[in-house]
């Protein structure tokens, strides 16, 4: 488990030093899936976890102020607390632009451990309480399509999905559609949804 904290946190600074600053002659925000980043593919060969990683452009970002977080639901109830959550903003630079993402840890164990990251952000990797995952099925998928998605400030944009479940069988579904997510929600046992939302600085502190 500790070697993994440590692999982990060195993918993060890696993250981090590679995130940098560029023009951008829009003023809305824009995400796409960077699946087969590095970082995914760290993940995937030391067998890590799950990483869902996005290439992320922020243009007035002195003005603007980024919230992204997990929701936990279980059996249809939405938990009262953000499973983890980063909000950042007042940044020095007129465009930010970098990897964004989340990450699961050993997600098919009892010692789960998450993170989220922006560009020259992160929060520390923590252990998340959970049922036990034996017996269980899983799955994960992005809700985004391929190409830049724009975010208009004030939206909240599902981003990814991992879904838990005892019932044997788990459905693919298109999960670009909000409706499919809330539908998932009521039938999985246990649904994490990724999301993220761009307001005014001013607006950073309200509570989602």
């Amino acid at each position: 488990m500790i070697r993994n904290y440590l692999i982990v946190c060195s993918i993060l600074v890696t993250i981090l030093i590679g995130s940098g600053c560029s023009k951008s002659n829009d003023n809305k925000a824009t995400i796409s899936i960077n699946s087969d980043s590095e970082h995914v593919k760290t993940f995937d060969d030391l067998n890590l976890g799950i990483l869902f990683d996005f290439d992320f452009t922020l243009p007035n970002a002195d003005q603007r102020w980024v919230n992204l977080w997990v929701e936990r639901y279980n059996d249809g109830t939405k938990e009262s607390q953000h499973l983890t959550q980063l909000s950042y903003g007042n940044s020095p630079n007129k465009v930010d632009e970098g990897s964004m993402g989340f990450g699961m840890i050993n997600p098919d164990s009892d010692d789960t451990m998450v993170f989220l990251y922006g560009p020259d952000v992160r929060t520390q990797p923590q252990i998340i309480e959970k049922e036990s995952t034996e017996s269980r099925l899983s799955t994960w998928d992005y809700a985004i399509g391929k190409g830049k998605v724009k975010l208009n400030l004030g939206e909240t944009k599902i981003l990814a999905v991992y879904r838990e479940t005892e019932n044997g069988s788990l459905h693919s579904v298109d999960l670009q559609n909000e409706e499919n997510v809330k539908e998932i929600i009521e039938q999985d046992d246990t649904v994490l949804v990724l999301k993220i939302k761009i307001e005014e600085k001013d607006l950073g502190n309200q509570v989602l």
